[in-house]
């Protein structure tokens, strides 16, 4: 028998079973056996990429352990031990991380850059922070469905350094969510050490200013994370609310294995090794006579075996072969679009009263649906469209939120993880920048990498004519049209707006939704009162004529009717887009075709523009129809100015006119 140094690390075993004690050692050892293997197989080259978490076991293991099955954990890159005491089989994780079409991401994303809604593991990004937002999520849905459970998410030390550490917290104290924040504290993020990430004593004290209960663990004593972290949850279950844990521990290899640790100290290197939460569990564990030599040779030899027979089977697994079908069809989730018909009973609404009208009736159509946004309860939001919605719905479903774009979209990302559709009201669409990370790095590639969709409309109030300048009149579009797996819909009258935003609701894809501030009050239209749906990638064609085709969209479509009335002799088909992406390129083409002659409008500037999309598919599918250029028409390469003559200027609309009628004379 070896000998058996004491431990320096004092443990309480309370009143843990023997039992249990072996368990938390059993899932510990689990995780340092992988990963010893797969630093071997890193040398030989036969994995990419390996973050480690050698010396962080306890912290994974014991907040795993501590709570239920059916709650939800949002785990790092150094917290293998979350997947392993989850009891993922090794040769699905072996054929993740070897890019195998057994793994959770059919070889899309590498190493813990998935999640699994069998395990109730969420996986992270490598931005990091937007998963503290979601975690708020689905910690929401647990409210909404009052199941008493509780979401665990993770943070390195120099993550918490994020905007979205910040928003999260916020969010979850002031909505009093029950999530348990963890902070590892692992000394470096990369090779810039703590004392240069943040300027406190400790990140728990983070907690105070959001009104939030914090505490410091030993992250290496794996009885005091275990039995705290389950106290803990067992409180949060009875009277929910957040909790921020620090866990003190060290960052034993680099960032990534190529990172080395050269810029270590050697002592504190060396102090740390003397930690070990594995070794020194073990020696207590032997001195109480809990562990005998022969339970751990059982061990060890089980996991061994299981790791090689699991590498075995993940080697033996064929390749990926490429298939491009099978790429573009796992971009979205598959919708199969339901058709609810208008009725003939109609009233006059203007836009912003079908947008309200199409809203409240998919509220009473799923009763889980969640809206949220800021002001939008008693205020009724800045357009008042929401107004009168919490006195029929509560403030359960329709919640104002803090300043906080970011968190809010990654919140609405957790909604649909729990299965709960959520509508978010972007105030402003220009405010989208400040949650532009988790629309497009999240929401958008969610059901690619691992076929978790985001089921969450983002209503963008755009457009300029309303003298609101540089900061609340873009109308930008492209920037998401540009990103796969994003719908953008952007509707020009009131009856396609309340149709497609029924659909965009019904739709499990993320929906950016776009509503011209110009056109809320301005533009009337006889609308079904019915609840109705209109699908995706269907232009409407609201003119037709012979000798040129018009294409727009939102504020442009109404520039380009109004010239037409203007100049009655122009025969042309107009089509309004109505949805960008999906794009109806056959109407468009069949069009184009028959007239020989293009114009696309948009309100947007135009390098960028999806005019300029339209303009190479068209000459890329009807060159040798077209009788003249295709025109593109767009506002000038400027931000949108405050004062009219100058928005005036700006504005498209008042060079399309000359623009249309040197094409037709081509």
């Amino acid at each position: 028998m070896p000998t058996i140094n004491k431990s320096k690390i004092d443990y309480n075993k309370r009143n843990l079973t023997d039992q249990t004690l072996l368990k938390l050692y059993y899932n510990m050892l689990k995780p340092r056996l992988i990963e010893e293997k797969m630093l071997i197989l890193l040398r030989q080259g036969k994995i990419s990429k390996w973050f480690s978490g050698i010396g962080q076991e306890a912290i994974s293991v014991g907040v795993t352990m501590a709570l239920k099955p059916s709650e939800y954990i949002l785990p790092m890159h150094r917290n293998l031990g979350v997947f392993t005491s989850r009891q993922i089989p090794l040769q699905r994780l072996f054929c993740q991380w070897q890019g195998k079409l057994s793994g959770f991401t059919k070889g899309r994303d590498r190493s813990f850059h998935f999640g699994s809604q069998e395990y109730n593991i969420i996986g992270m990004i490598s931005h990091l922070g937007p998963q503290m937002g979601v975690a708020d999520g689905i910690a929401l849905g647990n409210i909404l469905k009052n199941n008493g459970n509780v979401t665990a998410v993770f943070s390195g030390e120099g993550g918490t350094s994020e905007g979205d550490f910040h928003e999260a917290l916020n969010v979850a104290s002031v909505w009093q969510l029950p999530v348990i924040f963890c902070i590892e504290n692992n000394g470096y993020g990369l090779s810039t050490p703590t004392e240069e990430q943040y300027n406190c004593k400790h990140l728990a004290d983070r907690g105070k200013g959001y009104g939030i209960d914090s505490f410091i663990l030993d992250g290496n004593n794996i009885i005091e994370t275990y039995t705290k972290v389950q106290k803990l949850a067992e409180s949060i279950r009875k009277r929910p609310r957040p909790i921020l844990i620090e866990f003190k521990t060290f960052r034993r290899r680099g960032h990534e294995e190529a990172s080395g640790t050269k810029y270590v100290p050697e002592a504190l290197m060396t102090e740390w090794e003397s930690k070990d939460p594995i070794e020194n569990y073990r020696s207590y564990l032997f001195s109480e006579k809990i562990l005998t030599q022969q339970i751990e040779n059982t061990y060890s030899t089980e996991i061994k075996a299981d790791i090689e027979q699991s590498l075995a089977l993940a080697y033996a697994e064929p390749d990926i072969i490429a298939d491009e079908t099978t790429e573009l069809n796992d971009v979205y989730k598959s919708f199969n679009y339901e058709h609810f018909s208008p009725c003939e009973n109609k009233k006059e609404l203007r836009l912003i009263d079908a947008i309200s009208e199409g809203l409240k009736q998919s509220m009473e159509k799923h009763k889980d649906l969640v809206i949220m946004g800021q002001d939008i309860a008693e205020y009724g939001g800045v357009f008042k469209i929401t107004e009168g919605f919490v006195a029929q719905f509560g403030k359960g479903r329709v919640r104002n939120t803090p300043i906080c774009e970011s968190a809010i979209v990654e919140t609405a990302m957790g909604l649909s993880i729990s299965g709960i559709k959520s509508v978010v009201e972007m105030q402003f669409a220009d405010f989208a920048t400040s949650g532009f990370n988790p629309i497009v790095n999240y929401l958008a590639k969610s059901y690619y990498r691992w076929q978790q969709e985001a089921d969450v409309v983002i209503r963008m109030p755009c457009g300029g004519g309303v003298a609101a300048g540089p900061f609340h009149s873009q109308t930008n579009e492209a920037w998401f049209t540009k990103t796969p797996g994003l719908k953008v819909v952007y509707p020009a009258f009131p009856y396609d707006a309340k149709g497609l935003l029924a659909t965009a609701i019904n739709d499990p894809n993320p929906v950016l939704f776009f509503e011209h501030k110009a056109l809320y009050r301005s533009i009337r239209q006889d609308v079904p009162i019915n609840y109705f749906t209109i699908p995706f990638g269907e232009a409407a064609l609201l003119k037709e004529g012979e000798a040129v085709t018009i294409i727009s969209y939102g504020a442009g479509v109404h520039w380009a009717l109004e010239t037409l009335e203007k100049n009655p002799k122009i025969s042309a088909d107009l089509i309004d887009l109505r949805t960008l992406q999906p794009l109806d390129k056959d109407t468009i083409i069949n069009s184009v075709k028959k007239t020989g002659r293009a114009i696309i409008l948009q309100e947007d500037s135009l390098f960028g523009g999806i005019a300029s999309d339209i303009s190479a598919l068209l000459m890329e599918e009807c060159f040798e129809y077209l009788d003249a250029p295709v025109k593109r028409v767009a506002s000038m390469e400027t931000p949108i100015p405050f004062i009219n003559q100058l928005e005036t200027q700006y504005l498209a609309k008042s060079k399309f006119e000359n623009v249309l009628n040197e094409l037709l004379l081509y």
